[in-house]
């Protein structure tokens, strides 16, 4: 599973996918923090959050043709495009290991066929009437708002643009049927095209492993419980990355915030368990212990955040290569 980690690290940077002329190398520098929220944030900290979900992470990211490296303190991965094989680094142990992408498209393929059977363990068998019924339909809106505001990030002059992904069932408003709202606050500064060459590589990279696409800073363990819980964040993802090179400018601090909406059938519901708890002591405890969870037509799932601290355009053979001190372990 540490293998399919970093498939998931296959970031495609938002309002950065547009055609680019291919450049020579790029390297970077940036933070990312994420918070999970509510039972699903008390649930991942308790099996560990990982330090992303506490002080954030700082990561170092350098390009060069057909090979990447992003290095942080802790962990290491270089992918190469042209050998197909993807180098994990411990950068405590310094040790590392090689996997090829084979060996990564197995994974995966093994990872969603034991998804798919304990998908059908959980789910009761359907009558044949039932598994006729169509399923509902949904709308998605995408509203982009420029605030005005100003600052400057990593050397750059920015802009404040808000984006606001609503995702709500066919024919009927948010608060009427409930859903999903996913809003990007970004501060875009100037196109910068060394930018686009790790949003380019990325993009080569999941075309040519064929793997999955999610959101950076998050695991794929993590995202599974997060999607299972709340399926419509696909949605949003993908009208976000259908719209977003419509926006002008390079995103150099973005914060993701995913709130799920209870439409007022499940607002009732929830305010009717609230208060219940059955009678004595037990009653009074459980009732005390859910008012910390009041329920609300509107609630926040996860944050993420990512700021870009340095951007170069020159990339030395070192930030690219495995450390001449560490060692390989076999698997």
């Amino acid at each position: 599973m540490k293998r399919l980690v970093r498939i998931a690290l296959v970031a495609l940077p938002l309002a950065m996918l547009a055609a680019a002329p291919a450049l020579a190398e790029v390297k970077t520098r940036d933070k990312s923090t994420v918070k999970f929220e509510g039972m699903l944030g008390r649930m991942i900290t308790l099996f560990g959050g990982g330090k992303a979900a506490k002080e954030g992470i700082e990561n170092k990211v350098a390009v060069k043709g057909n090979r990447k490296a992003s290095i942080n303190d802790a962990t290491g991965t270089i992918i190469d495009l042209s050998e197909e094989k993807v180098y994990d680094l411990d950068m405590r142990k310094k040790t590392y290991t090689v996997t090829t992408f084979d060996e990564l498209r197995r994974q995966m393929q093994e990872a969603r066929e034991k998804a798919e059977k304990q998908a059908q363990k959980e789910e009761p068998a359907q009558a044949p009437e039932q598994q006729q019924k169509p399923t509902k339909e949904y709308e998605v809106d995408f509203d982009v708002k420029d605030t005005g505001q100003k600052k400057p990030i990593a050397g750059y002059d920015t802009h404040e643009t808000i984006v606001t992904v609503t995702v709500r069932e066919k024919g009927k408003t948010l608060e009427e049927a409930g859903g999903l709202v996913m809003t990007t606050d970004m501060w875009l500064g100037p196109q910068i095209p060394a930018m686009k060459e790790i949003a380019e590589f990325d993009l080569k990279y999941a075309k040519q492993l064929a793997g999955p696409q999610v959101m950076p800073t998050i695991t794929p363990e993590q995202m599974a419980a997060v999607l299972k819980t709340f399926p419509l964040i696909t949605k949003a993802m993908d009208r976000m990355q259908k719209d977003g090179d419509k926006l002008s400018g390079t995103p150099l601090d973005s914060t993701i915030t995913f709130e799920g909406v209870k439409s007022k059938e499940q607002l009732d519901q929830a305010q009717q368990q609230n208060t219940s708890g059955g009678g004595g002591i037990s009653g009074m405890l459980a009732r005390k212990m859910m008012k910390k969870d009041e329920p609300k037509a509107r609630a926040t799932i996860l944050t993420t955040h990512t700021e870009v601290l340095e951007v170069a355009t020159s990339v030395a053979a070192s930030d690219l290569a495995i450390p001449t001190d560490f060692k390989e372990q076999k698997k």
